[in-house]
């Protein structure tokens, strides 16, 4: 007997979608990812990206802040409260091609359901140094939104590394609490668009380095990151500069690959949604919620929002169908 919805991710989107959905009696299956050194390395492990950050202060209803960990684990046992269905896998294939659809996940079981909410996120790129992943959440973050306003980023200098339109935003944004935001860019002129690039370069508190390259982050166990080593593309003489951040704006990868393209997917792979105000995608009972459809916010508090919405979606389309 197919399921009535499987919710594919484990993040603020696909938890509240299950909370939602299990409160509708859908009885979702939630599909949380499997515990593996791939999706170590690929930054996909269960409970999604905030369960590798640190202090989350943004999120409403915890004026005193929550570790990210703790904030998807109490997320992860609300849903389970209300009979949620989790299983510790990925899905490897997916056929939207036939009805009900057929998943197969990492355990080699093949599954049916009529609705599926896609909220598999989106992986920040980071540079790939030994000396990055050492100090991530220590001093390297790739999100200046969520991270900025910690006590030890205020009133230092920082580091961003990226010249596209991403990276003028994060330093913009950084430059009302750092002393100093050093934009760290391989050419010899930004990317971003010409209002954005402006916007940065004219600001007092901005240093640009250009033509040059992170070669390595530098810091210890007590104090985390202290700096960073930039390399000069063109002469190779290197510098370091003294900083007590370094935040990656190189941009995100949605993780859609398991999609076979068999969604309507924009020029950076994220998912399209054919309604702006609803999650609905290009395929009739798959929706899409959190990172994975969205290149512009990527919040947790926008996914829990958005995995609102698909659950609220898919319910109302399964009643359409007259599927109880």
């Amino acid at each position: 007997m197919a399921e009535k919805i499987i919710i594919i991710g484990s993040g603020p989107a696909g938890w509240t979608s299950a909370i939602y959905a299990a409160r509708a009696n859908l009885r979702p299956v939630v599909y949380e990812g499997a515990i593996s050194e791939e999706n170590r390395l690929k930054g996909t492990l269960p409970l999604g990206q905030l369960n590798i950050t640190t202090e989350v202060e943004n999120f409403p209803g915890f004026p005193e802040g929550i570790l990210g960990p703790e904030l998807m684990i109490r997320m992860r046992e609300q849903a389970a409260r209300f009979e949620t269905r989790i299983l510790t896998e990925d899905i490897t294939s997916i056929d939207l091609s036939r009805r009900p659809f057929v998943l197969g996940d990492s355990a080699g079981n093949r599954v049916e359901t009529h609705t599926v909410v896609i909220s598999t996120g989106a992986s920040a790129n980071y540079l790939g140094l030994d000396s990055e992943e050492r100090f991530k959440n220590r001093g390297v973050s790739a999100c200046a939104v969520c991270d900025g306003a910690l006590p030890r980023f205020r009133n230092q200098p920082l580091v961003v590394v990226g010249g596209g339109d991403s990276a003028a935003e994060e330093g913009s944004y950084l430059t009302k609490f750092a002393h100093t935001v050093h934009l760290v860019h391989r050419r010899d002129s930004l990317r971003a668009s010409p209002i954005m690039a402006r916007r940065i370069l004219d600001n007092p508190k901005v240093k640009p380095v250009l033509n040059s390259v992170v070669e390595e982050v530098l810091g210890d166990d007590e104090r985390g990151l202290t700096g960073v080593r930039v390399k000069h593309v063109h002469s190779g003489q290197t510098q370091t500069i003294p900083a007590t951040g370094m935040f990656v704006a190189i941009g995100h990868t949605p993780n859609t690959a398991f999609l076979n393209n068999q969604l309507k997917l924009d020029s950076k792979g994220f998912i399209v949604l054919t309604d702006p105000f609803r999650t609905t995608t290009s395929v009739e009972g798959v929706f899409a919620a959190g990172d994975v459809a969205d290149p512009l916010y990527k919040q947790a508090i926008t996914a829990a929002g958005m995995g609102c919405k698909a659950a609220m979606d898919a319910e109302r389309w399964l009643a359409a169908m007259g599927i109880h």
